[in-house]
């Protein structure tokens, strides 16, 4: 009978509960909602082939302590723009390799460095690859100077040998004076070329190079 009673009560509780009405939830006072559209916007600009880069040479080369290669780095001196607008800052990197490097010769050949760039570092959109014509520096032609080193000892030595012992000795001493300069000649290379940290390129875009920029 007991068992009955305390059944009996049981099913009647949960009657009760079922019939309560149910409370609604809370819900948090700030949600968090996803905001679609509120980042930075950007959009893409071309420069064309033919455009001119202003860099400043961040790496020193030259003939005689570059290899072909080596990494050279720049920076732009001054911002580039198209329409009016900021495409790249001013200090963009731009970075590439030397792709000559040709000390001279002690009889002929003049010292050459050449570089290419090749690549840009975009603010807020990484490393763009780019095409660039190749920039070159030549070291000046010493000919006349070299004459000029083998003529001074030729004259000197005919003089000495005018008045040691007339045009006979004149022209032993042109011939002893004349192989003194050839010699020094042969035995010295010409100038080296060298630009330093700071040296100033026009660095031309060679095929048009798409970049991303900011929405302002």
């Amino acid at each position: 009978m007991k068992r009955l009673t305390s059944l009996a009560c049981s099913l009647v509780m949960i009657g009760a509960t079922a019939a309560a009405p149910m409370t609604a939830q809370s819900t948090p006072s700030n949600p968090i909602k996803k905001v679609f559209g509120g980042g930075p916007q950007y959009r893409d600009v071309t420069l064309p082939a033919g455009t001119v880069l202003p860099v400043d040479l961040e790496t020193s080369v030259g003939s005689d302590i570059s290899r072909v290669e080596q990494p050279v780095t720049g920076r732009l001196r001054r911002a580039v723009t198209v329409g009016g607008a900021q495409v790249l800052p001013a200090g963009t990197i731009v970075s590439g390799h030397v792709t000559a490097a040709q000390r001279p010769g002690r009889v002929k050949g003049r010292g050459l460095i050449a570089m290419r760039f090749t690549q840009l570092d975009t603010p807020g959109a990484g490393k763009t690859a780019i095409k660039t014509a190749t920039v070159s520096r030549l070291a000046p032609a010493t000919k006349e100077k070299d004459a000029l080193e083998i003529i001074a000892p030729a004259a000197a030595g005919a003089v000495i040998g005018r008045i040691a012992g007339g045009k006979s000795a004149a022209r032993k001493g042109a011939l002893i004076g004349g192989a003194a300069g050839v010699g020094y000649v042969l035995s010295t290379r010409g100038k080296e070329v060298r630009l330093g940290k700071g040296a100033n390129l026009a660095v031309k875009l060679t095929a048009p190079v798409t970049v991303r920029v900011p929405v302002r």
